[in-house]
């Protein structure tokens, strides 16, 4: 709530029960008023453009009503309510962090002992706060396991539908995560796999990826996950300047290993916000090609932060582990979360399906979750 409102010309500052002083400007309370005729009352969106507003906005009043704040703008005498909650959610008028390679506020990174978030298949179909749970578990860890699913095949295709939809790629709507005899990718092979990122020859990645188990009584074939934000911390903490080279000077990666597709990207392998912010890894050596942005007298310097990096990586203290038996599936934030496998034998089978999908439909999903029924977040 809302004790005093002051103004001087274009800003306006407000104070709380505490005493906490903050202030905003006239354009941007403008901009972001509230009223019907400023945004739609149905979906929230804006019905004016920055044009419409005249350039030398102020403010003529400024007063609290019942712990809000009201507001009058000149030239327009235009008097618009902001709600108290609403204005300390958006308030600007505080220290920004700006040091290079920070995580997000909601995000936790880990490592290997961390104990794999799970849900079960039955409880997030049918009840809104076991999915909530499942999807914040995402969302914040960059990954979560699903048990207790029905042992068919595009099983995985029903994950998806809890949030959003499959992005459709090069390999189809889904694809087959099995042996194959001259296979077009290397994860179709027994092969163990390095812990990798998905794609990063596409631009933007699939922001997520489900794989899902079928048959799995082959030796070996464990999963592995690794959480690349906190491989990126622990370079930065060990090797700033490596961290930065990364970080400052993008990667190329290129796949054309079907007929008809050559995709390329040129990113970075770790990739910032321009203020700073951890937002991606891109790491997969398998679809790398030569490097060719990095000034010559930085290269061996590059070439040695990307093998330590690798070796963060690599190292077992990093990755969390697990067999996904007939009806599991597993989900991650392919722009966070580097996924592996061990190596498998000929004997037995081993069967998953995986596809893609979008990040913004799951966090999405979970924001609807958490403002329709506000009790699935408790």
């Amino acid at each position: 709530m809302l004790r005093t409102a002051t103004h001087s010309g274009p800003i306006v500052t407000v104070s709380d029960d505490d005493g906490v002083a903050t202030r905003f400007h006239a354009i941007w309370l403008r901009d972001n008023a509230l009223d019907p005729e400023t945004r739609a009352p149905g979906n929230g969106q804006r019905l004016i453009t920055i044009g419409d507003i005249p350039a030398d906005t102020t403010i003529s009043a400024a007063r609290i009503v019942q712990g809000d704040l009201e507001v009058t703008f000149q030239p327009e005498g235009k008097t618009v309510l902001f709600p108290a909650d609403w204005l300390a959610d958006h308030a600007y008028d505080r220290d920004h962090p700006r040091d290079l390679g920070r995580t997000a506020p909601s995000i936790t990174t880990w490592d290997r002992a961390l104990t794999p978030p799970s849900a079960d298949w039955n409880a997030v179909h049918a009840n809104p706060r076991a999915k909530r749970g499942w999807l914040a578990a995402v969302a914040q860890y960059g990954f979560a396991r699903l048990t207790g699913g029905p042992v068919e095949p595009e099983s995985l295709l029903r994950v998806v539908d809890l949030f959003g939809y499959v992005r459709e790629t090069s390999y189809g709507r889904y694809f087959e995560v099995r042996t194959e005899v001259n296979p077009s990718n290397l994860a179709y092979t027994g092969l163990g796999l390095q812990a990798h990122t998905d794609n990063p020859y596409r631009d933007p990645v699939p922001g997520l990826q489900i794989l899902y188990c079928l048959e799995n009584s082959a030796e070996g074939g464990e999963s592995i996950v690794v959480d690349g934000f906190r491989a990126a911390q622990r370079l930065r903490a060990e090797n700033p300047e490596g961290f930065a080279l990364l970080a400052h000077h993008p990667a190329r990666f290129e796949y054309s290993g079907s007929d008809g597709v050559c995709l390329r990207s040129r990113r970075p392998m770790i990739e910032l916000s321009p203020d700073g912010e951890l937002v991606a890894i891109r790491f997969n050596n398998r679809s790398s090609s030569p490097f060719v942005d990095i000034p010559f007298e930085r290269m061996e310097d590059y070439y040695e932060a990307y093998r330590q990096f690798a070796d963060i990586i690599d190292d077992p203290a990093m990755g969390v582990a697990f067999k996904l038996e007939p009806g599991e599936s597993f989900i991650v934030d392919n722009t966070r979360v580097l996924h592996a496998r061990t190596g498998y034998s000929g004997a037995g089978s081993r069967w998953l399906q995986g596809c893609y999908a979008d990040r913004d439909g799951l966090l999405s999903t979970l924001a609807a979750l958490d403002r329709v029924q506000p009790e699935a977040a408790e």
